[in-house]
């Protein structure tokens, strides 16, 4: 029996010969079947990836240089604090003469009051600059005994200044302030009374100011009672304190 001879090419439609080297062995892998025809994959940048890095960097140094100027902001009020040692002014009622208290039968307040008061200022390089002064003289209820006002004053480093300044009124009062009112001045212990202060004052350190801040002192414990004669009657300040409700601010430190 004759053995027959396969040729390795095959008899290609167009009289070419092509030759088994030329195609994929038998049977094929997916790499050889898809790969050859398929194009290269190359990824493309991603756009919103770089904008995160770069929003990421931002906020990074931003931060950064926050942090540096609350640092520098620190280290500078440190070395203020430590050079001038700034120190809240003080207030004392010095006396509050009475002259006229009355309520008439119409319900209407006549006021004459005349108040004196004592500031200091016991820092030695810190000068206080202070804006007109309005002065407001209230029970312990509410009732609006009188007003007054003070002038605008420079309070000079270590100085010691007296204020004064008369509390007046003439007014109609409601028919409860009239009544509690009444009630109060007939005691034997006297009228509790609150004096307000309201202001706005700055401070200077050498060629630096601060803003201007606003600042009430509030006074209690004075006890007033009504004159009985042509002369005044001097209210009971002896266990009268008042209290200075001032921050001042050297860039961002309080004290």
């Amino acid at each position: 029996m004759t053995d027959r001879v396969y040729p390795s090419y095959k008899q290609a439609t167009n009289g070419t010969a092509t030759t088994t080297a030329a195609n994929p062995s038998f049977p094929a892998t997916k790499a050889q079947l898809y790969g050859a025809s398929r194009p290269l994959y190359r990824p493309k940048p991603n756009r919103h990836s770089y904008r995160r890095s770069c929003c990421c960097s931002c906020c990074l140094w931003t931060t950064v240089a926050i942090l540096l100027l609350i640092l520098l902001a620190a280290i500078a009020g440190a070395v203020l604090y430590v050079l001038y040692r700034p120190h809240r002014p003080t207030f004392t009622v010095s006396s509050l003469k009475v002259s006229t208290l009355n309520i008439t039968s119409a319900s209407k307040l006549d006021t004459n009051i005349n108040l004196n008061i004592t500031a200091k200022n016991p820092n030695k390089k810190l000068v206080y600059i202070y804006d007109p002064i309005t002065i407001s003289l209230i029970t312990n209820d509410g009732i609006d005994i009188g007003d007054g006002s003070l002038g605008s004053f420079v309070h000079g480093t270590k100085n010691t200044t007296l204020l004064k300044a008369a509390i007046t009124s003439n007014q109609e009062l409601d028919d409860t302030s009239a009544g509690k009112l009444k009630t109060a001045l007939k005691s034997n212990n006297g009228l509790p009374l609150k004096i307000n202060l309201d202001t706005k004052v700055k401070a200077k350190m050498g060629a630096l100011k601060t803003p201007k801040l606003r600042t009430r002192v509030v006074c209690e414990g004075i006890k007033a009672t009504v004159p009985t004669g042509k002369s005044a009657t001097p209210a009971s300040t002896s266990d009268a304190k008042c209290k200075v409700d001032l921050r001042l601010k050297i860039w961002k430190w309080a004290f």
